[in-house]
């Protein structure tokens, strides 16, 4: 495997030297930014959100760590009724009001957006994971049905690696330097996508939202907290739930995942055996999704 390098070739590349085709081989160019709003909250702080679908039900979709909308959307495919992603704090348009923060803000930002959408789905990607189990340990009925993709910490935080991963991120964004942030956001593809076409193109895509709108220097302790005191009030949330994990993904241990399927007390949890499932088993993963929420199975 070719060494990472940045910038991409322009073409979208890589391209291979020597003998052989010669021809450059691109990646599809990423599909334009939707247009999203600013939405007040009843706690005082704006959030971007984005609308898509029509009718119900309603799923809101929270993102990860210094993610967003854009790294959500696919998780939506083939979900029923309107479905809305939005912008924790810190992230995207999204205000950064004054720190610090905890996974109780974080859980209010979740709130806000899913009543003021109508919002009776729910889906948490790894730190949307962790505001989710926050607002229902205060909630346990307010959704009817819950997915939690690669949860990262339940009543522990998450550690010195996802802390450091954090800190590269956010210095590299904030001296503006592409290259540095590429570097730490290609750990994010496996080492199959990396100097291909697709990945190239979700390298773009990421960083040219993270340079634009930055990421807000609050974040950084919330790898230090652990969105729960107690994983047992979990037991009191009845909704259906999907609870997926994947072997080998040092940041995102199976071992949470277990945790909260066994706390859930009608949590079904489903294993890949590979990390990076999004490029791996990507129809399988929003099949699986899609026919949940959606009640299939």
């Amino acid at each position: 495997m070719r060494a990472f390098r940045w910038p991409p070739p322009p073409d979208g590349g890589p391209r291979t030297w020597g003998p052989g085709p010669g021809a450059p081989r691109t990646g599809r160019p990423p599909l334009p930014d939707p247009e999203t709003e600013l939405v007040a909250t009843p706690h005082g702080v704006r959030l971007e959100r984005l609308v898509t679908g029509v009718g119900d039900p309603v799923t809101v979709f929270a993102h990860g760590l210094a993610n967003g909308i854009a790294t959500t959307r696919p998780f939506g495919s083939g979900v029923t009724g309107r479905r809305v992603f939005f912008q924790f704090r810190g992230h995207g348009r999204s205000d950064a009001p004054d720190g610090p923060w905890s996974y109780l803000d974080l859980a209010r930002d979740l709130r806000a957006i899913a009543d003021l959408s109508g919002a009776t789905r729910a889906f948490g990607a790894s730190l949307g994971a962790g505001a989710l189990c926050r607002l229902l340990a205060e909630s346990p009925h307010r959704f009817e049905r819950l997915v939690f993709f690669l949860p990262a910490a339940l009543d522990r935080p998450r550690g010195p690696v996802a802390r450091a991963r954090l800190i590269e991120l956010l210095s590299a964004v904030e001296s503006g330097d592409a290259s540095a942030a590429a570097e730490v956001v290609s750990t994010e593809l496996p080492p199959a996508v990396r100097n291909t076409p697709a990945g190239w193109a979700y390298l773009r895509q990421r960083l040219d939202h993270l340079l634009r709108d930055g990421l807000a220097a609050g974040l950084v302790d919330l790898p230090e907290q652990a969105p729960l005191p107690d994983v047992s009030v979990l037991a009191r949330v009845t909704a259906p739930a999907l609870v997926i994990a994947a072997e080998g993904d040092d940041l995102h241990p199976v071992e949470v995942a277990e945790q909260l399927a066994a706390v859930l007390p009608r949590a079904t949890l489903h294993r890949y055996d590979r990390p990076g499932v999004l490029w791996t088993d990507r129809a399988d993963l929003r099949g699986r999704i899609a026919d949940f929420l959606n009640g299939v199975n």
